[in-house]
């Protein structure tokens, strides 16, 4: 009842009954803006190999039990349309008879497709470019159409995590995760540890790993860090951080404020090197997911001091997921002349009538540097990426339709530079961000 009021107030400026008696949606917009084919920012896209697990540096399957928000949840009666879209779904609940004949469905048009499937996805949702969060690109998933964005929590945490993974059962989940991915980087630089120096470490693993990656076609590279620790990441002196390294690279618990000092001296050396090698950097900023999940350690503002830093006005950041219930905070950084957003996961968690209003916030002052974005992954059995995909984006556009809509009737903005706007959300600003030379 709160949202829908809201929407409404929002949307009528003021006058309910002027909304009650108009859609929130103009016809000829929302039939423009379905012809937008879209770029998505962030997806976790499966490849066509069997069992598929590098869709994510942080899988949240092996932690302890928690409840899934009512719309991403597999039984979600919403999702029928989805079924009916992309598998020609033909009944009105998902009664274990009807199960069958879906997973027949989900199976038969895996097949047909075979490795083409991620790309008929796209076609059947209109999407052009998907940004793929994944460990490693593999078949079904290349360019053009999807293009590499890869994770590195895993080089900012080179001493041992022993100490830090005791602090929650999540925790103790996730941090042997990111040790596991580590060591894939240094297998792949042909090493069996790190280095005892700082500078060695950053010379002959961090830097060449992100050499690596970019050369292998990656965009951006993504930082999960808020599963792990809060976004504070302070200034800290290489002097110190040089001193924390030495001291436990061989072995040894180093104590939590040394290693977060540690943590942040990388994760600014990262960031100005994925800028410097033309990556953007991503970063995780949402309520969830995880039963122990520190919802506010992902607010935006922590990033502040990062985004300040004159070192790193070479490196474009994007707060993935648009901060979710910090979604203000979001906004309020793009005020830096090097930030973006996106509305990824929100676009799954929230129904159109309560994400239009955080988008025409958004819209109202930095249309320039909002970005579409799925989260797209598997939500469960017969229920993939894909139906992931399709939840986003029939909601983004429904959103965006409401938001400029109201912006329309309100007299801020024409009819024109609402399309504009629209083209601007869902393709064009991501293909200048990322330079993708669209069709």
């Amino acid at each position: 009842m709160r949202h829908a009021l809201l929407a409404t107030l929002v949307l009528g400026g003021g006058a309910p009954v002027v909304a009650r008696a108009q859609s929130p949606v103009d016809s000829a917009l929302a039939a423009f803006i379905a012809t937008i084919r879209a770029v998505d920012n962030h997806t976790h896209v499966n490849t066509t190999v069997p069992r598929d697990s590098e869709f994510d540096a942080l899988p949240l399957d092996g932690l302890p039990p928690f409840a899934l928000p009512t719309r991403i949840d597999p039984n979600n009666l919403e999702l029928l349309a989805g079924y009916k879209e992309l598998y020609g779904y033909q009944y009105t609940d998902l009664s274990d008879a009807h199960r069958a004949d879906l997973h027949a469905a989900v199976e038969r048009v895996a097949r047909e497709q075979g490795e083409r499937f991620p790309e008929w996805v796209l076609d059947k949702i209109g999407v052009e470019v998907m940004l793929a969060n994944r460990i490693a690109m593999g078949p079904g998933v290349a360019p053009p159409r999807f293009r590499w964005v890869s994770y590195v929590d895993a080089l900012m945490l080179p001493l041992s995590t022993t100490a830090e993974r005791a602090a929650t059962p999540d925790y103790r989940v996730l941090y042997p995760l990111e040790g596991r991915l580590l060591r894939r980087y240094l297998t792949d630089l042909h090493m069996t540890k790190v280095p005892p120096t700082l500078a060695a470490y950053l010379r002959t693993v961090v830097t060449p790993t992100l050499e690596r990656q970019r050369q292998n076609g990656c965009v951006a590279v993504k930082f999960e860090a808020a599963y792990l620790r809060a976004l504070d990441f302070d200034e800290a002196s290489e002097v110190s951080a040089r001193a924390v390294y030495a001291r436990y690279a061989a072995g040894g618990l180093p104590p939590h404020a040394q290693y977060k000092a540690l943590q942040d001296f990388l994760f600014r050396y990262i960031a100005r090197e994925a800028g410097r090698l033309g990556m953007a950097v991503h970063i995780h900023s949402l309520e969830g997911g995880g039963g122990f999940y520190r919802a506010a350690g992902s607010d935006p503002l922590l990033l502040e001091s990062a985004f300040n830093d004159s070192t790193l006005r070479g490196t474009s950041f994007v707060i993935i997921h648009g901060g979710g219930i910090f979604a203000s905070h979001a906004g309020a950084m793009l005020w830096k002349p090097n930030v973006w957003l996106d509305m990824s996961a929100m676009d799954q968690l929230l129904p159109p009538a309560t994400l239009a209003p955080v988008l025409r916030g958004w819209l109202e002052q930095y249309p320039d540097k909002v970005l579409y974005g799925s989260d797209a992954f598997t939500l469960g059995p017969d229920a993939g990426w894909e139906l992931g995909a399709w939840l986003a984006e029939t909601t983004a556009r429904r959103a965006l339709g409401i938001a400029l809509t109201g912006m329309m009737r309100d007299r801020e903005i024409t009819r024109a530079r609402a399309e504009e706007i629209a083209t601007m959300v869902l393709r064009t600003n991501a293909a200048k961000l990322y330079k993708l030379p669209l069709q």
